[in-house]
């Protein structure tokens, strides 16, 4: 299993997503809201409103991977304004 830190690039996706989203769906939104390609080496992120949960979505080059996470006391820090609508925080934020 990868760490967050071997992904070169992480993208977060800051609309928030209905977390009844399968994987199709948030490689999708991928595709034509953040307009990346889903099959590259990067690592998506995805909020739900709460703030509480994250979808993370890779693809190894042989399947998709869906990682979730769910806070249960606390909200994650997340952009709330930000010019663009995805933000690539790439390898130098990850240390």
């Amino acid at each position: 299993m990868k760490s967050l830190s071997d992904f070169q690039q992480v993208y977060l996706h800051l609309d928030f997503v209905a977390f009844r989203k399968p994987i199709n769906e948030l490689s999708v939104i991928v595709e034509q809201e953040m307009a990346l390609s889903p099959y590259g080496s990067g690592l998506f992120v995805h909020c739900n409103k709460g703030i509480d949960k994250l979808k993370l979505l890779h693809w190894d080059s042989t399947v998709f991977c869906l990682w979730y996470k769910r806070l249960e006391k606390d909200k994650f820090q997340w952009p709330k304004k930000h010019l663009e609508e995805v933000i690539n925080l790439g390898n130098e934020h990850m240390n």
